[in-house]
């Protein structure tokens, strides 16, 4: 990627915050079911649009940043515009939902997405995930958002500090993945070769993905900045395999968690179809333009990103920045 190209995707971030908040101010009585209320100086139909740009350009930085459109959304919005958390964190599980349910099938045809690996972790996240969405609901915006910003400052850590092996050194699969048959073979184009693979340490990657399906749920982060480093580091699935089955997993661990928000009323049209489109959209062209940069480099806009709104989710909860 050049530099011009690099500058340019800082500035958009910038401007993304400024513009966010510049419309938080203008909103004189947010009210969280009906933000552009008619105390507002932003009228109603502005903040569907508004979120249909933001989303946009996040949708690029999630495919350059390698994360997912979640992790991106929810501390943002919920940082920076005035929604009530219950209504940011439904949209985001959403958001999560849309992209899962978009790749899902194409990657179980590839065969890169495996259903024996992805369901036995699907069900405990799954599960889980509903536990953390009925927490979430529970709590008050201000204990969810300071909880939110501790947790989105670990994700920054975990994210700078993951390393990624393409194909992990598995000697032998551990007993439990042995019985359940945890293992497959997926072709490998840029060698033109058929990929053996199979898994170990399969217990303590599964109680991890207890506490990954309960922030899920909690925080409607999505889980794909977990599940990959957990599959592939942990439990040593080729990193192909453990992206294709993240995104997999997304489908079931976020429909749980997804219909708590839905079931209580969190879910508000206005919200969350802007907010898909405008990521799906946004997508489309972070494919395009992936193809000729460096994820790398816009990993650091997007860490960047993510400290920024970590800090104002940790700030608004404590009452220090409102």
């Amino acid at each position: 990627m050049s530099k011009r190209t690099f500058l340019f995707l800082i500035v958009i971030a910038i401007l993304m915050a400024i513009f966010a908040v510049s419309m938080v101010q203008a909103a004189t009585d947010p009210s969280p079911a009906n933000p552009g209320g008619s105390d507002s100086a932003v009228p109603w139909w502005a903040w569907p649009l508004i979120l249909l740009i933001v989303t946009f350009v996040m949708g690029i930085l999630a495919v350059l940043g390698g994360v997912g459109g979640a992790v991106l959304y929810t501390p943002i919005i919920g940082g920076f515009f005035p929604f009530g958390m219950d209504f940011v964190r439904g949209a985001g599980l959403f958001v999560a939902l849309a992209g899962s349910l978009a790749a899902g099938p194409g990657l179980l045809k590839k065969g890169l997405a495996d259903l024996r690996l992805a369901m036995p972790v699907a069900l405990i996240a799954s599960t889980t995930a509903v536990m953390g969405a009925m927490v979430g609901l529970a709590l008050s915006d201000a204990i969810i958002n300071t909880a939110m910003g501790v947790a989105i400052l670990i994700i920054v850590v975990i994210m700078f500090l993951a390393k990624k092996s393409e194909y992990p050194d598995v000697q032998t699969a551990d007993k439990l993945s042995s019985i359940l048959r945890i293992s497959g073979v997926y072709h490998e184009p840029s060698s033109d070769k058929n990929i053996d693979w199979k898994i170990h340490r399969t217990i303590p990657g599964l109680i991890l993905f207890v506490g990954i399906g309960f922030m899920a749920g909690m925080f409607g982060l999505g889980a794909g900045w977990a599940n990959v480093p957990v599959l592939n580091l942990v439990m040593g699935a080729p990193l192909k395999v453990s992206v294709a089955t993240s995104k997999f997993l997304l489908a079931t661990t976020d429909t749980s968690a997804a219909w708590m928000y839905l079931n209580a009323g969190a879910v508000i049209p206005m919200i969350v179809v802007p907010s898909i489109i405008g990521i799906m959209l946004g997508s489309l062209v972070g494919v395009k333009i992936l193809a000729r940069s460096k994820p790398s480099a816009v990993r650091t806009v997007v860490l960047t990103m993510l400290v920024f709104a970590g800090l104002r989710a940790l700030l608004k909860g404590t009452g220090i920045w409102k």
